[in-house]
């Protein structure tokens, strides 16, 4: 299986996994007869959506800046300490951009009633 093929299929096993546990309640509210199901279950839904790109995303563009920089490094040595800065400034906001997917997760799993 060629990597692009696994890594697509590892995100949305990941992807599909986080939905289903954030939308058990919602299910179960559907069950009793709850007239906001639509809305708590759109909510799960956008909940595990987004934990599951927002760590797909954090993922692959991090692998591709140490790539680059990593590249960079072996083919001017002499430029390690110039190029080593930026990428720990651009891995930082990458995270950050991932932790900010994971606070708006928990935030749509808030809105859910349990």
């Amino acid at each position: 299986m060629s990597k692009k093929k696994l890594a697509w299929v590892s995100a949305s096993l990941f992807t599909l996994v986080s939905t289903s546990a954030f939308a058990q309640d919602a299910a179960e509210a559907a069950s009793r007869g709850s007239n906001a199901f639509d809305a708590q279950a759109m909510a799960a839904l956008a909940a595990g959506i987004a934990i599951g790109l927002g760590a797909l995303g954090g993922a692959l563009g991090q692998g591709r800046a140490a790539a680059a920089a990593l590249e960079g490094i072996s083919r001017n040595p002499g430029a390690a300490a110039r190029i080593q800065t930026p990428m720990i400034l651009g891995l930082a906001l990458i995270e950050s951009l991932v932790l900010f997917a994971f606070i708006i997760a928990f935030f749509l799993q808030g809105k859910v009633p349990g």
